[in-house]
């Protein structure tokens, strides 16, 4: 991993606080030091200390990995190990994740990183994925790719407009958290498919609604889901930190039925 060579930690650190709109002052008394000592840092006339860096990064909520980036700036290494999820010291990790997958059968569940890259998914996933385009399942499988694109899921996804908010949504929430440049060419890249539904610019609840359904048509069986989102609780690996699983429910008793009977045969 190579520090960033455009800029500074006092830069960064104040890029992150304009990113999540924190004053100078609301930082410095969460963070338990002066201001006078933090606008210093900020302008390069103080280097801070390695927990200093630390100390400021979490109180900004900055990602794990560009902790690190912040610490290689200031000089130091990092702090946060990036393992590949085939190595022994995540095996824990993996076996759980694989624990978590086989016990939502016969419903779908799938793992994806930070890039929404498929990391492990459960057989129940393919009643999502049957018919679409091969060259969109070849490895490296992005899934927001997968579900958005004309070729993927999105001509069986009968409430296409709705759910595409939704995905955006999330990945622009994601962008401005992480400042991520991929995330940022990924979102616009899905804004570019074309869409034959009404896009909702803001999700309003209709009456009884409690969750944004996934409406999706399977060999002409249509289908409702919701989905629930789970990730590791106290990471200190990069790799770990950006785990996410996605796990799908049946919204209601005919997609239940539907499911079981289909694993059952």
């Amino acid at each position: 991993m190579k520090a960033p060579a455009r800029s500074a930690v006092g830069v960064l650190l104040r890029e992150w606080r304009d990113r999540r709109r924190i004053s100078q002052l609301d930082l410095a008394i969460s963070a338990d030091i002066s201001t006078r000592h933090l606008s210093f840092v900020e302008t390069g006339r103080s280097r801070p200390s390695r927990e200093m860096v630390l100390r400021l990064g979490e109180h900004l909520d900055v990602p794990l990995r560009e902790r690190n980036q912040l610490l290689l700036a200031a000089g130091y290494a990092p702090a946060y190990g990036e393992s590949e999820l085939a190595a022994p010291e995540l095996k824990a990790v993996r076996e759980a994740v694989r624990l978590l997958l086989t016990g939502h059968e016969p419903y779908p569940a799938a793992v994806v990183d930070r890039a929404w890259n498929l990391v492990d998914a459960n057989a129940s996933l393919q009643v999502l994925v049957d018919g679409i385009a091969p060259e969109l399942l070849t490895p490296p499988v992005n899934v927001l790719r997968v579900t958005l694109h004309p070729d993927g899921m999105a001509p069986n996804v009968l409430n296409l407009g709705e759910w595409r908010a939704h995905l955006l949504g999330r990945l622009r929430r994601q962008v401005e958290a992480t400042a991520d440049a991929g995330l940022a060419e990924l979102l616009a890249e899905l804004r570019g498919y074309p869409c034959d539904q009404p896009v909702p610019e803001v999700e309003l609840p209709g009456p009884g609604d409690i969750f944004v359904p996934l409406r999706y048509r399977h060999q002409g069986t249509e289908l409702t889901f919701f989905s629930t989102v789970a990730t590791f609780g106290t990471p200190l690996d990069v790799t770990v930190a950006e785990l996410v699983i996605e796990s799908f429910y049946p919204a209601d008793p005919a997609t239940a039925a539907y499911l079981q009977e289909r694993a059952a045969g």
